[in-house]
């Protein structure tokens, strides 16, 4: 372990890139977008393409995501992705041609160091959060790291999980909430989790609207969701006041090979963005956040 230190405020993500993405709980919205999992180098490049556009548009940073490996799938036949050595040459192609910062999950410590040779921001997964080694090993690249909180957890134990990635050497840790497990294939989202994290850990805490809509193992062999709720819960996370918003779109998500049934649609990405930033300018204007 590396000497101790807080986490930053304010997290800036592709300082070398044309448009840096800074995420700070007092600043305005930023966003982390994209699809589910890397079905094709064709398709994550189309996605990448058309949300620079939409986020130049609208004026809003965003970091591009997608996941190489989806390890953790309700069913062994589920698609997984891509795969580790296909994906790293196309994260560079995004990268380099739209000039997003790019944020992919890490599920292991040894694919930390080369997946950091080509992505702004290593993702821990959910289920994830508590593995020491592996918080360590994200935190020794020296990018940011975006710890998912558990379904599992409160949001006062993010404290110590924040605190393995800072002890490390690393003060540049973002949290997302994500929903609690409540009873069987639900999730709820207990929104006073956003204030308690900002004011405990001190970091940009971003909402996580499509996986906090999600049914775990809801349609027997796979996950269900219900996407109505994302603009329902977005407005009210916005409301709390959040430094950002992860949300996963899709230009077909009921025919994904994961997670469909709480993607948003690509269609409806701007409008839902554009009200959302109205909702964040009053929030902010209002009060400063915790």
């Amino acid at each position: 372990m590396g000497a101790a230190m807080s986490a930053n405020a304010i997290v800036t993500i592709g300082a070398d890139l044309a448009r840096p993405v800074r995420f700070g709980n007092a600043l305005p919205l930023a966003l982390i977008a994209g699809p589910c999992q890397m079905e094709s180098r064709e398709h994550a490049l189309e996605i990448a393409l058309a949300l620079k556009e939409i986020a130049a548009k609208l004026e809003i940073g965003l970091v591009f995501k997608t996941s190489f490996d989806k390890a953790n799938r309700t069913s062994v036949k589920g698609q997984r992705g891509m795969g580790l050595d296909a994906a790293l040459p196309v994260f560079a192609e995004i990268r380099e041609r739209t000039g997003l910062p790019v944020l992919t999950d890490v599920h292991e410590a040894g694919q930390c160091a080369a997946v950091a040779e080509v992505v702004d921001v290593l993702q821990i997964p959910a289920f994830l959060c508590r593995q020491t080694d592996l918080l360590v090993a994200a935190a020794q690249t020296g990018r940011v790291v975006n710890v998912k909180k558990g379904q599992f957890l409160a949001p006062w134990d993010m404290v110590n999980v924040a605190a393995k990635v800072t002890e490390s050497g690393n003060p540049n840790v973002m949290v997302t909430e994500r929903g609690a497990s409540f009873g069987y294939n639900t999730l709820v989202t207990d929104m006073r989790a956003l204030p308690i994290m900002a004011e405990g850990i001190g970091a940009p805490v971003i909402f996580d609207a499509t996986h906090s809509v999600q049914q775990p193992g809801g349609k027997g062999a796979s996950t269900g969701g219900q996407r109505e709720f994302v603009p329902v819960l977005s407005r009210a996370a916005v409301a709390v006041g959040v430094a950002g918003l992860f949300i996963e779109t899709h230009p077909d998500p009921d025919n994904a090979p994961s997670d469909g049934p709480n993607m948003v649609p690509l269609s409806d990405f701007p409008a839902l963005i554009a009200e959302l930033q109205g909702f964040d300018r009053l929030a902010k204007a209002r009060r400063a956040p915790v």
